[in-house]
């Protein structure tokens, strides 16, 4: 199985499976002398960490992060940074419970990769899903949490902006809100809501999908190429290759079609050091595939979880008719540990484009341009 790396300079590659003894990833391209703890590893991964509320799967998985290479002491300092070398990062698996996966493993679950994983291989893991699980997903938040040390200046905060039907009123968006609820919701009335919503979908077995938000501030102005290297194409790329996700949008996305052309357009005036001072930010921060200074935003839409209680009907692995109840532990909203999962993609996305464009032009005029 190939197409395991993403990036460009700074190349992330991600391993292991859902039920295996481990999981990790190899970061390549990380710049040297950057100051590196697992602890601040640690504390990306524990904001995704499964089982932390009834409203999240109930697998217990410490998710420990160690470091295997890419760092040293430095003498001068005394702190443990970055040597310019491959970083690679080890999360070891604790709480498999691969039992409950084996009355499906000659079926195929519908809405899961089992079909499409075992006819493009000739093989599935069945356990979990193996690598098409969410689980995978630990290793992309890790390897964000070194992406942010790369970007100094630059905030990248995620939010739960709609569970299923249901938004959020953003006249109440409140970024300390979202660490205070389980749903990493900005909206304080609707995490609210979203409690007993939630607990319905529990009961009847089922699940329910999510729109999530991600928020990059202090992004200057440059990043990004024309064409085949755009700044928004390799976000949208990077967000629909995290499990479960069916759609992204930069910006204001699909409501864009129903904008009249002098709506959509975001104005300009003279700002400091000669960088222009935007009314809107209709682009989510992105125009010709290259950044403006503005925030980017992001949104991407997670479907709802596949694994439920309810009966569904599928097929066997030799054709026949099967139904299909998973057991095991899910979550009833998957979109809900997807927030630090975006905010690790976007990271990623970001500062492999601060190399390329360093790489490329340096920091050149543009390069203090703030909206």
């Amino acid at each position: 199985m190939s197409h395991n790396t993403f990036g460009h300079l700074f190349r992330v590659t991600t391993f292991g499976e859902s039920h295996g003894p481990a999981l990790g990833c190899v970061v390549d391209g990380c710049p040297p002398m950057i100051p590196l703890e697992a602890a601040e590893i640690q504390a990306e991964l524990d904001r995704r960490r499964p089982g932390q509320s009834r409203f999240t799967t109930q697998r217990q998985e410490p998710d420990q992060v160690k470091i295997l290479s890419g760092v040293f002491i430095d003498e001068r300092t005394g702190r443990q940074v970055t040597t310019g070398t491959p970083i690679a990062l080890l999360i070891e698996n604790v709480d498999q419970r691969s039992k409950d996966y084996s009355e499906i493993k000659n079926s195929y679950r519908p809405g899961h990769a089992d079909f499409t994983y075992d006819v493009k291989y000739g093989i599935r893991d069945y356990r979990g899903g193996g690598r098409s699980s969410a689980r995978e997903t630990a290793a992309r938040v890790a390897a964000g949490a070194i992406a942010r040390k790369v970007l100094p200046g630059v905030t990248i905060r995620g939010a739960l902006v709609q569970m299923g039907p249901h938004a959020i009123d953003r006249g109440n968006w409140d970024w300390d809100e979202v660490a205070r609820n389980p749903f990493f919701c900005p909206d304080a009335k609707a995490a609210q809501f979203y409690e007993e919503y939630l607990d319905g979908l529990r009961k009847d077995g089922s699940s329910i999908g999510a729109v999530l938000e991600i928020v990059a501030e202090g992004v200057p102005a440059g990043l990004g190429a024309p064409i085949y290297g755009k700044l928004d194409s390799d976000l949208a790329s990077a967000l629909m290759s995290i499990n479960a996700v069916k759609g992204v949008e930069i910006g204001d996305g699909f409501a864009a079609a129903a904008l009249r052309g002098e709506e959509n357009a975001d104005e300009m005036r003279p700002g400091n050091q000669g960088a222009p001072t935007f009314l809107s930010n209709h682009a989510g921060g992105v125009l010709g595939g290259i950044s403006t200074g503005q925030p980017v935003v992001c949104r991407f839409a997670v479907k709802p979880t596949s694994s439920i209680l309810t009966p569904r009907s599928s097929v066997t692995r030799t054709g026949g008719e099967a139904e299909v109840r998973t057991k095991g532990r899910h979550d009833p909203c998957v979109g809900i540990r997807a927030v630090p999962v975006g905010e690790a993609m976007v990271a990623c996305v970001l500062a492999d484009h601060l190399l390329r464009h360093r790489g490329q032009v340096g920091q050149g005029p543009s390069w203090p341009f703030q909206a």
